[in-house]
């Protein structure tokens, strides 16, 4: 039994000598476009929500500062909040009364142990 098995691992340590990379024709990717899927440094966030009874609508707050809003499940993003907040964005509620009005709060609501003063 210790012969099978120290035959197997010979032959499976030599099976991997004749592999070889795909080859591709770079033209298969020539159409391809780079595109941004999200916010342009919207860096991390400590806040998020969503819309009841609309699906793709979707709201966060960056630590960077600002909000973001997203009509299409987050393909596209819109910064809303340019020129009301400057700091970290810690809380972000939709009023249940009108969903058209959003509660946000400043700070950070995150321990972080690798911050440094």
């Amino acid at each position: 039994m210790r012969f099978f098995t120290s035959l197997l691992a010979i032959l499976l340590s030599f099976s991997g000598l004749n592999s070889q990379s795909q080859n591709f024709q770079e033209s298969d990717y020539g159409a391809l476009e780079y595109r941004l899927l999200g916010p342009f440094r919207g860096g991390r966030s400590a806040a998020v929500t969503g819309v009841p009874n609309q699906p793709n609508l979707y709201y966060f707050g960056a630590t960077g500062g600002g909000i973001w809003k997203t009509k299409d499940g987050g393909r596209t993003w819109e910064n809303i909040s340019d020129d009301y907040f400057g700091g970290s964005i810690g809380a972000i509620a939709v009023s249940k009364s009108d969903p058209n009005v959003i509660y946000v709060g400043g700070g950070e609501k995150t321990v972080r142990g690798n911050v440094s003063s």
